[in-house]
């Protein structure tokens, strides 16, 4: 009786973190919409909102959670606080490259950005934690720059959006690690530290009377406002939903939000893709399931609680 008891309770978790990482990848997959709303507004603008609006949700939930005793601790630690100002500062990169790539039309970009990220990952991994890669591993990295380097041949420059987002947001998981907090209670760290140079921003901005906040209509006022929820929602469905998942089922979840986006990108915003990029998500999709299969050969079945994007 009390082995079907534990195991009711296991499904019932597992039920629950599908469901929140479910959620999580649906927002994310819709983002574009919402940030097509926002690209007539200047992109500081933009990011400086949907840093501040990001605070009251994150502090609530965390109050709610009953987690703020950690995050006093992290607080008062010089080494904790350093370490999430380059977080910060990594994800405001990986933020701003996404905005800005979905207002000037180059969505398609951004999928495959999203794609690359785990193949980027686990050569993170390799290469600075000495974790080793199987055959499979290693043939989906072959793919991966191969399909990069089929972009770069056709366009006679390097897919740049797409690697930076890549790169930029393997970098920020591999340094998160280094948090010794949870991931709901480094967010709010990581938005803290960053509303201060935001909120200072937005103040020149209202003062100077070029605001689009006061001084424009009610409209932007409240889409900027909604930049907020549409940030930290999300990654803190996600940041529960982790938790109660195994890293297998959240390996290949994390597709979701990038097929979303491609599908958006070509079927709506109408944004061009022809043979030669055809060819490369044909690679790329390659090397994900390879990558996936290796996930699912079943060395790593432990719950996780990393943050994504």
């Amino acid at each position: 009786m009390a082995t079907d008891a534990l195991a009711l309770d296991a499904d019932s978790k597992a039920r629950r973190g599908f469901l929140l990482a479910l959620g999580a990848y649906l927002l994310w997959g819709l983002l574009p919409f919402y940030m097509k709303a926002v690209a007539h507004l200047p992109l500081i603008e933009v990011i400086a909102h949907r840093i501040v609006w990001s605070v009251p949700i994150a502090a609530a939930v965390l109050v709610w959670a009953g987690r703020t005793a950690d995050f006093k601790a992290a607080i008062r630690s010089p080494r904790s606080i350093a370490m999430a100002a380059l977080t910060a500062a990594l994800i405001s990169v990986n933020w701003g490259i996404y905005v800005w790539a979905i207002s000037v039309d180059r969505t398609v970009e951004t999928a495959l950005g999203y794609y690359i990220n785990p193949l980027v990952s686990i050569v993170v991994g390799a290469l600075l934690l000495g974790e080793r890669l199987d055959k499979l591993q290693i043939a989906a990295v072959v793919l991966a720059v191969i399909a990069v380097a089929v972009l770069t041949v056709d366009a006679g420059k390097l897919p740049w959006v797409s690697l930076a987002l890549a790169f930029s947001f393997a970098a920020y998981g591999f340094f998160r690690k280094t948090l010794p907090i949870g991931p709901s209670q480094g967010f709010l760290l990581e938005i803290l530290l960053l509303s201060v140079p935001a909120l200072g921003y937005i103040v020149f901005l209202i003062a100077n009377g070029q605001d689009h906040f006061i001084s424009s209509n009610g409209t932007d006022t409240a889409l900027l406002i909604g930049c907020g929820p549409v940030t930290a929602v999300p990654l803190l469905l996600f940041a529960f939903g982790a938790k109660l998942l195994r890293l297998s089922t959240i390996g290949i979840m994390q597709y979701i939000a990038p097929t979303m986006v491609f599908l958006i990108a070509v079927l709506i915003f109408d944004e061009p893709f022809g043979a030669t990029q055809a060819i490369a998500f044909a690679l790329i999709w390659a090397a994900l399931a390879m990558y996936s299969w290796s996930m699912f050969r079943g060395r790593e079945i432990r719950p996780v609680a990393l943050v994504a994007k």
